[in-house]
C-alpha cells in the first residue's frame, strides 16, 4: 500500500491566485503546491523568445567557429550520434540543419549491443575507416570519451562534443565541449541531448545572421521543434524552464508536422487528433527506439531523415513490427526475472535486487529493470549473461539511493560501469556474480534499511467530488504538457461511497462508480484489478480525464489510489 503525502500549501496564496486568474480553486491549489505563484505567467505562456542565449554554453563560440569553418573549406562532417530517441532526433536535427547550412555532412550511429554507449576508440576508428571525417561532432554523448578524443588528435580530426550527461572528475579534451552541465547557465542544465543540439542550431544561426550569411534566412528552426519534443520527451529529463518551453511548442509542430516519416509513424501508430507527451512517450517513441534495442537505429533514423512518403511508410511499419517484437522480448525477459527475485524476496534483508538470466536481450533489461524498482520501490538490477560469461546489467534507482555510488562502492566485481543516481549500467563476469549480488544488497541495506520503503502517493490538494466538473478539466490543460518534473495533478476526496458492484475489466483494471453527496462519477484504476476493496467508506486519490466510448465525450476518474476511509 502506498503512503499518502499531502503537500503543504498556503490557503491564503491558493484563494488570491484563483480569483486574480479566476480558475477553479483546485487547479490553485495545485499551482501552488508546484510553487508557480509569482511566475505563472511564464509557466502558462512559454514563448520561445524566452529561450537563452545559446552562446552562453560552454565553448559554444568555439564550436560555432569550427562547424563554419568546416563548411566553408568543404571538410567532410560527421554526426556521431546514439541509438536511443533522444540520440536518434538529436542525430536527424543535427544533419538537417547542416546541410541546409551547405555542409557536407554523414552520420554514424553506434549499435547497442556490438558497441556499447558513447564515443569509445572502437568505435571511432569503424567511423574513420568507412566514412573520413575531417570533424567529428558528437550529440547526446562524448563528455566523458578521454581516450577515444585524444586516438582522433592522433589522426588529425577535431572533435565537438555536444553533450548533457554528468561529467566526470576528468572529461574528454574535444576542441568544444558543449555540455551545459559544465556551464553556469542553470536554465540550460537540465536540456536533454536534443535541446543542446538544438543550441548549437540556433547558436549557427545566430553567428550566420551576424556575418550576413544568406543561408541564415532560408532556416526556420520551429519547423524542427517536432524533432526536439520527441526526443525532450522521451529521454525523461524534467518539462520545466527551456524543456517546457521547447516541448510545448514543439508539441504543436508535431501534430502538424510536414516531416513525412513523423506523419507515417503517427498514422501507423494509430494516433488521431492533437498530438500530446502520452502519445510520444507511449506510442511514437517506443517504435522509434525499438530499433536501437533489438538492432540498429539506422531505420528510425532514415525514418526521420527521409522525404520519399513510400519509403517512410515501409520504415514505420517496419519500426511498428520490431516493437511489437521488443514487446514480446521484454515480456517475456521480464517474466523470467520477476519469478528469480520474487522466488526469494524477504523485505526485510533485500535492498537491492539483482536478476541475473542468460540469453535475455541486452536491448530491454533496461525497460525491466525499471518496472521491477517501480513493483517493489527498492533499487534493481538486470544481468544479461552471455554465452561467454560476461554480463551486461542494467540498474534502476529509487531517490534514496544513489546507484552510481552504489556501484562504485562494488567496483572490485565489476568490469566496467558508469551512470547516475537514478540509472547506471555494468559489465561483470560470472564468477563475480554471487559476490556482487552480496555487496550491493549491503551497501544499499546500511542506506535503506532505516527509511520508510512504501512508494507514495503526492496529493496536491484535497477537494470535494462535486468541485470535479468540465471546468476543472478545461483548466488542468493549462498544466500541459505533462511529464518528469510536471506530472498531472492528483487530487483526493475523503469518504466516498460505492454504488453497484465494482468489476475488474480488460487487463486488470478496476472500474466502479463512486458517489459523495449528490456527485456520483465513474472511475477506472488500471492495473488495480487485484486489490482488496475496503468494507464502507473510501478515500480515493485521483486525476479527472475524458473518457471517449462509442462516440460519447464522459467525464471519469482515473484512480490511482484508494483506502479505508479517514477523517
Amino acid at each position: 500500500m502506498k503512503r499518502w503525502k499531502t503537500i503543504e500549501i498556503d490557503e491564503h496564496a491558493v484563494s488570491d491566485l484563483a480569483d486574480r486568474l479566476k480558475i477553479p480553486h483546485p487547479i490553485a491549489a495545485a499551482y501552488v503546491s508546484r510553487g508557480y505563484t509569482e511566475d505563472i505567467r511564464s509557466f502558462l505562456q512559454p514563448r520561445l523568445s524566452e529561450l537563452s542565449d545559446p552562446f552562453l554554453l560552454p565553448d559554444m563560440l568555439t564550436a560555432v567557429e569550427c562547424i563554419w569553418h568546416a563548411i566553408d573549406t568543404h571538410q567532410t562532417i560527421i554526426v556521431y550520434g546514439d541509438y536511443d530517441v533522444d540520440g536518434i532526433t538529436s542525430t536527424a536535427l543535427l544533419i538537417n540543419v547542416l546541410q541546409q547550412l551547405g555542409a557536407s555532412v554523414n552520420y554514424f550511429l553506434p549499435h547497442r549491443v556490438d558497441d556499447g554507449y558513447g564515443l569509445r576508440i572502437d568505435t571511432l576508428k569503424r567511423c574513420v575507416e568507412q566514412l573520413n571525417p575531417q570533424l567529428i561532432i558528437t550529440v547526446d554523448c562524448g563528455t566523458n570519451s578521454i581516450e577515444a578524443v585524444e586516438h582522433a588528435k592522433t589522426l588529425n580530426i577535431d572533435v565537438i562534443i555536444t553533450d548533457h550527461h554528468e561529467p566526470d572528475q576528468e572529461v574528454a579534451k574535444a576542441l568544444a565541449l558543449v555540455n551545459p552541465k559544465l556551464g553556469t547557465c542553470e536554465e540550460t542544465k537540465m536540456l536533454a541531448g536534443v535541446g543542446v543540439a538544438f543550441k548549437l542550431c540556433h547558436a549557427l544561426l545566430k553567428q550566420a545572421r551576424i556575418q550576413d550569411r544568406p543561408q541564415a534566412h532560408e532556416i526556420d528552426l520551429r519547423n524542427h521543434l517536432d524533432l526536439v519534443a520527441t526526443g525532450t520527451i522521451t529521454d525523461i529529463v524534467p518539462l520545466v524552464g527551456e524543456n517546457r518551453i521547447l516541448v510545448k511548442h514543439g508539441l504543436e509542430r508535431l501534430t502538424q508536422t510536414t516531416s513525412v516519416g513523423f506523419k507515417e509513424l503517427i498514422e501507423v501508430a494509430g494516433i488521431s487528433g492533437e498530438i500530446d507527451t502520452y502519445h510520444v512517450g507511449f506510442m511514437l517513441g517506443p517504435r522509434l527506439n525499438a530499433a536501437g534495442r533489438l538492432g540498429t537505429a539506422e531505420v528510425s533514423l532514415a525514418l526521420l531523415l527521409t522525404d520519399d512518403a513510400d519509403k517512410a511508410l515501409s520504415l514505420a511499419k517496419q519500426l511498428d513490427a520490431t516493437n511489437r517484437e521488443r514487446k514480446e522480448t521484454e515480456l517475456k525477459t521480464f517474466e523470467e526475472a520477476m519469478n528469480d527475485v520474487e522466488m526469494c524476496f524477504d523485505p526485510d534483508t533485500q535492498y537491492c535486487l539483482v536478476s541475473v538470466g542468460e540469453n535475455w536481450h541486452p536491448g530491454v533489461i533496461g525497460i525491466v529493470a525499471s518496472r521491477i524498482c517501480q513493483r517493489f520501490n527498492r533499487p534493481s538490477i538486470v544481468i544479461a549473461m552471455d554465452s561467454t560469461g560476461i554480463g551486461k546489467g542494467s540498474c534502476r534507482s529509487i531517490s534514496a539511493f544513489n546507484m552510481a555510488a552504489g556501484l562504485g562502492a562494488c567496483a572490485e566485481h565489476l568490469k566496467t560501469f558508469g551512470g547516475h543516481s537514478m540509472a547506471a549500467g555494468l559489465e561483470i563476469t560470472t564468477e563475480h556474480v554471487a559476490s556482487f549480488k552480496q555487496q550491493i544488497n549491503q551497501v544499499a541495506a546500511d542506506t535503506l534499511r532505516s527509511k520508510d520503503l512504501r512508494p507514495v502517493q503526492r496529493i496536491d490538494a484535497w477537494i470535494d467530488l462535486s468541485e470535479v466538473n468540465d471546468s476543472l478539466l478545461t483548466a488542468l490543460n493549462t498544466f500541459r504538457p505533462f511529464g518528469q518534473g510536471n506530472s498531472r495533478p492528483i487530487w483526493a476526496t475523503r469518504r466516498v461511497n460505492m454504488m453497484g458492484q465494482p468489476r475488474v475489466v480488460g487487463k486488470n483494471h478496476l472500474k466502479m462508480t463512486v458517489v459523495s453527496g449528490g456527485t456520483e462519477i465513474d472511475t477506472i484504476g488500471f492495473g488495480l484489478g487485484e486489490r482488496e476493496i475496503p468494507d464502507g467508506p473510501i478515500d480515493i486519490a485521483f486525476y479527472p480525464q475524458i473518457n471517449l466510448f462509442q462516440g460519447r465525450d464522459r467525464l471519469q476518474l482515473n484512480l490511482q489510489d484508494f483506502r479505508p476511509a479517514t477523517e
